[in-house]
């Protein structure tokens, strides 16, 4: 044998049996011990929310309260500037989408103007209507709205992504939709309500010192819970705290759920960073005796007392949880807070059993639609005919081996790709079979009408295949979910015809030939 055909027939040996190796995890249930033991893979394929049923929400962000979100930071980013360059006189108030600058002092105002040039550029001035006198009318300029509205968009999908990643789920599907959406499939779930209250909690955490007495300045009423000592049953009741924020929960590095105790129910650890930690350690150390109260979405979770100073950069949120609530709580803070409110605008369940009969009726449309053309190529072409039932077996066998190997996910459009990808590998090796019986037609010997046949068809192959690709791409990139599934099923599908198709069955030609035992073409 040719050292040419002999690497050859090594090559496709070895994809074989690997792709029978990725396919194990896939056809068993559990695998053995020894198998996780060889490092062997253990990549499944995943089934898609069509097959395996489970939850869709389509999710929208909230762009004007992401802009008055906006503006309030800046309005307090603004009263730090003024106080660090010591410019006294300027109030500072947010209406609606306008930010409001107010003073009475010639000398304070062309200060406020200073720190508003050098400092905040994206802040325009609004002449309509026309602001009160020693008034300064800001909005937000037109370039800063856009990109408020993308990094909104943009780290509401990421914050959601790892909300539903900690779930624990396998493949949830967490993408962009239009301009403000925001869609959510997660396959195999049913608990739709946890799910959305999950997804679609600002958490936003802060920490408030509750106010004692005159000396507390401003204050703000908020709504906390607390248990009765004799029936031990929860009310709702109002805390008075101080308006200032000391932290909030951009301090945060890591939130754990930590188990029940004889004296109470399961709560949650916070681990604060660097610079957190330093900071929870001087509030603490100012302020022991007092109450600090721990806030989440605008509702007081608990409020202890300050003992003592506290290092090491730990605190913990207490309150009537049972065990899901105080985990969704852990996910929420460790995932990190909404820049904006997401309201769902659509939501379904697929369940399992309207799976199970996707998969019936995609299974049965795969197998039907296989055989009949594996039986018509047999009949049609003979022996040329078992070769291409042959390449087209082993295609189908490399195409699922990719699937599990890239981990991707298998919907009901998928498996129309994949029907098509049979057609598209039939119709590779009519091209082929047809290119040989006209080169028999003109009396040529069998390896001059195998090469020809080859040759000729290549061109032929190669178009249809190479636009088809391109097209599986482009459908891939602006397509969404079940679209994309179609479009990496068929062009991982058309891969693997190529190479099905021209490689594998050619090799068999040249190695009949090279043995001397092909002296007829039955085609």
């Amino acid at each position: 044998m040719a050292k040419g055909i002999l690497y050859r027939a090594l090559l496709v040996l070895v994809l074989t049996v690997g792709a029978i190796i990725y396919l194990v995890p896939s056809a068993v249930g559990t695998l053995p011990e020894w198998w996780t033991s060889l490092l062997l893979p253990s990549r499944k394929i995943h089934l898609g929310l069509d097959l395996r049923g489970g939850a869709h929400l389509l999710m929208s962000v909230d762009m004007e309260k992401a802009l008055e979100k906006a503006l309030d930071q800046n309005a307090d980013e603004f009263r730090r500037v003024l106080r660090e360059d010591k410019v006294a006189g300027v109030e500072v108030v947010r209406t609606e989408k306008v930010l409001r600058l107010r003073t009475t002092n010639p000398e304070a105002k062309r200060g406020a103007e200073k720190v508003l040039s050098e400092q905040f550029p994206h802040l325009t001035t609004n002449k309509a209507p026309t602001p009160a006198e020693g008034e300064i009318a800001l909005v937000v300029s037109d370039k800063e709205i856009t990109r408020l509205h993308d990094y909104a968009l943009d780290q509401s999908l990421e914050t959601i992504r790892n909300r539903v990643d900690q779930f624990g789920v396998s493949e949830p599907l967490v993408q962009r939709q239009g301009n403000q959406g925001i869609l959510v499939q997660v396959p195999g779930i049913q608990d739709t309500a946890r799910l959305k209250e999950l997804i679609g909690k600002l958490a936003v955490l802060e920490f408030r010192l509750v106010a004692e007495g005159e000396k507390s300045g401003e204050t703000v009423t908020l709504q906390g819970q607390e248990r009765e000592p004799l029936s031990g049953k929860m009310q709702r009741v109002p805390y008075t705290l101080e308006k200032k924020v000391l932290m909030t929960g951009d301090v945060v590095a890591d939130a754990r759920l930590r188990p029940s105790s004889d004296l109470e129910g399961p709560y949650v650890e916070l681990v604060l960073n660097d610079r957190g930690a330093r900071r929870f350690e001087q509030i603490t150390g100012d302020n022991v005796g007092r109450r600090m109260a721990i806030i989440l979405d605008n509702t007081v979770y608990s409020a202890p007392t300050i003992r003592e100073r506290i290092g090491g950069g730990r605190a913990s949120i207490t309150g009537n949880f049972d065990i899901k609530e105080a985990r969704d709580l852990a996910i929420v803070l460790r995932a990190g807070a909404l820049p904006a409110p997401v309201t769902i605008v659509e939501e379904r369940t697929v369940g399992p059993s309207l799976g199970q009969d996707s998969i019936r009726q995609g299974v049965l449309s795969f197998v039907l639609g296989g055989t009949f053309v594996i039986v018509f190529m047999l009949i049609y072409y003979k022996m040329a005919g078992l070769l291409a039932d042959a390449a087209v077996i082993l295609n189908m066998v490399l195409l699922m081996a990719a699937l599990a190997a890239f981990e991707a996910t298998l919907t009901l459009p998928g498996i129309a790709g994949m029907v098509l990808t049979i057609g598209m590998a039939v119709d590779a090796n009519v091209l082929i079979t047809e290119r040989m019986r006209e080169e028999m037609r003109l009396g040529k010997s069998v390896r001059a009408v195998v090469e020809s046949g080859y040759e000729r068809a290549l061109p032929a192959i190669l178009d249809s295949n190479i636009t088809t690709f391109l097209s599986g791409l482009i459908l891939f990139q602006f397509g969404s979910g079940p679209v994309k599934g179609f479009a990496v099923a068929l062009c991982i599908g058309i891969v693997t015809t190529v190479f099905t198709a021209v490689f594998c069955t050619r090799l068999v030609y040249d190695y009949l030939l090279s043995r001397r035992s092909l002296t007829t073409l039955s085609v």
